[in-house]
This record gives structure tokens, C-alpha cells and sequence, in this order.
């Protein structure tokens, strides 16, 4: 073999090695942008699952005592109560209908403990009313404290007023026609609202449903959930300029939402708190003893979500 010719073939090798090597380099690249691919086919589950609000959990001093007050004065309906001796505590569901169809609250009495701090952070609950004004002479008769008087919003039309309970969470008022859902709101305020929008959206698969910036008094709200406002509870989440921290107390304790699948909602929320922080507080599988499959989450503020199989929570109900 001639010289010429030897080098020839050398030069020619040495291009299939190059090319060789840039298809290796594309293929890796691909394969590399594989798994992103596979986060947005978990992402879209968020936004596919059948969700919808079951109950806010939060802790009072005196569970009868709160529980009258949620009767016979906010009109609600004591939808069932029990006592867990062996763990010393007591819980009782209240709302305006069926825990099937319907968003209720969760109060949770601990032997022995009559206080608690609400903290900065958390808002209210809001009720929607045909009439505010009678809701809140009926409020006052039994001797309910009155935070503010019904009128219209500032800045609007529509009739508001603020009640304190007991243990002093604020519920807010609103007047409204009729809806199949009175017990309407749960109210957070956050440090970043932008980023906390994005994590409903993303995590919970809920839409925004409005925001709006009120630079006179300093502040952002934004109304989040599965449905309209007027038909389903929604949560409201507030920005006040320059705030980034709150407090959370020890009182409040979460919100819960319904999910098809537990697991495949964890995946979702794994994904999301990478992203916008949080975490996840509780890997998806059964509570022992009732089988119920949760799993349980930070958001980047800190206020935890639970999410339950709804299968397996109608079933809980089938129980009481």
C-alpha cells in the first residue's frame, strides 16, 4: 500500500469516527431530553384528575361550644362527631350539606387544650348569604362578636360583613343569591403570590379564577379553585405589599381535596415542589387503621394540603 493511499484511509477513518461520534452526542442529547417529556405527561395529570375541596382542618377549645355557635348562628348543619379516646382528641364535621357534594369544616378537639394561636397568616372562611343583614342581627342576638358591620365593599356594590367565632377565626359574610355552596372560601395570605398561583395551578390543577391588585389599601388577592366562584368553594389567596413571612400558629391545620389517584397526584406535587419549593410531607398510601390512601404536602409558604382517594373517602363516609 502506498503511502498516499495509507493516509487516505487513516483520514477517512478518522471522519466515521467524528460522525460517529456526533450521532452518539444527539442521541444522548435525546435521551437526556427524554425524561423531561415524561414530566409533562405526569404534569398534566394535575389538570385531568377529578378534584374538588372536601374539608378545612382546624382546632378549637371548646368543641361544643363551637359547635353551637356554627348551628345556631352561621346556619350550619352538624354533619357527624366523633371521640378518639385512645388518642385524646375529638373531632366534629359541620357544612351546609352531605360531605358527598359538599365542602365542610373539620374541628378538632385535644383533651385539655383550650387555646390556640390563629397566627398572621391565616385569613377566613367565607360564607355566602341570601341576606348578610338578617344573618347578622341573628349573629348578634346570640351574642356573636360583630368585626364588621354588613355594608357594601369598599370600592364596590356587593354586601359584606366580618364575624368572629370563639376561638377567633374570622368568617367572612358575602350576599348572594343562591348557591349550592354556601361555605364558599378559605382565605391564605402568601409572600409571593405569583409563585403560589403557579403551584395551585401546577400541583392542585386549579384555575385562576380572577385576580385583582387593590393599590389603595396595598394589596393582591387571587380566587383559585374547580369551578366558579358562585357554585363551589374556592380559595383566596392574599399579597400584601412588602410582606413575604407570616405566622402560622398552631391552630389551622390544612385544607383536603379529593384525587382519582393518590400516587399519581404525589408524582405531580414531587415534581412541582422541585420547581417552586415546598414539600412533601407525607408519601402517598393508606392511613392505618381505615385504608384511606393519602398523601400530604407544603406549599411554598408553608400550608399544608392534604389530598384524599376519593373512592376510598366516600367509602369513610359510608362508615359514620
Amino acid at each position: 500500500m502506498n503511502k498516499k493511499l495509507y493516509l487516505l484511509l487513516i483520514i477517512s477513518g478518522l471522519h466515521i469516527l467524528l460522525i460517529v461520534k456526533i450521532i452518539y452526542n444527539m442521541a444522548s442529547g435525546a435521551e437526556a431530553q427524554t425524561p423531561a417529556a415524561g414530566e409533562e405527561n405526569v404534569l398534566e395529570w394535575a389538570a385531568k384528575d377529578k378534584r374538588r375541596f372536601l374539608h378545612a382542618v382546624y382546632r378549637v377549645g371548646d368543641l361544643d361550644r363551637t359547635i353551637k355557635f356554627y348551628t345556631e348562628c352561621l346556619g350550619m348543619q352538624l354533619l357527624r362527631k366523633r371521640d378518639i379516646p385512645e388518642e385524646k382528641y375529638s373531632n366534629a364535621f359541620l357544612g351546609f350539606g352531605p360531605e358527598e357534594s359538599h365542602f365542610a369544616v373539620e374541628l378538632t378537639y385535644n383533651y385539655g387544650v383550650d387555646k390556640y394561636d390563629i397566627g398572621t397568616g391565616f385569613g377566613h372562611f367565607a360564607i355566602a348569604s341570601e341576606d348578610v343583614y338578617k344573618l347578622v342581627e341573628n349573629i348578634r342576638a346570640k351574642g356573636g362578636n360583630i368585626t364588621r358591620e354588613p355594608g357594601p365593599v369598599k370600592g364596590g356594590e356587593t354586601v359584606i360583613a366580618f364575624v368572629k367565632d370563639p376561638d377567633g377565626y374570622i368568617f367572612e359574610l358575602i350576599q348572594r343569591g343562591p348557591t349550592p355552596e354556601p361555605l364558599c372560601q378559605v382565605m391564605l395570605r402568601v409572600g409571593d403570590l405569583d409563585r403560589a398561583i403557579k403551584f395551585y395551578e401546577k400541583a392542585c390543577g386549579m384555575k385562576l379564577l380572577r385576580k385583582k391588585d387593590v393599590p389603595d389599601y396595598k394589596y393582591t388577592i387571587a380566587m383559585l379553585g374547580y369551578d366558579d366562584e358562585d357554585k363551589t368553594t374556592v380559595l383566596e389567596l392574599t399579597y400584601n405589599y412588602g410582606v413575604t413571612e407570616y405566622t402560622k400558629g398552631n391552630a389551622y391545620a390544612q385544607v383536603a381535596i379529593s384525587t382519582e389517584d393518590v400516587y399519581k397526584s404525589a408524582a405531580v406535587v414531587d415534581l412541582v415542589t422541585k420547581e417552586l419549593g415546598g414539600k412533601i410531607t407525607r408519601q402517598p398510601g393508606p392511613i392505618p387503621g381505615i385504608n384511606t390512601k393519602i398523601t400530604s404536602f407544603l406549599d411554598p409558604d408553608g400550608w399544608k394540603v392534604v389530598l384524599v382517594d376519593n373512592a376510598d373517602f366516600l367509602k369513610e363516609l359510608e362508615k359514620k
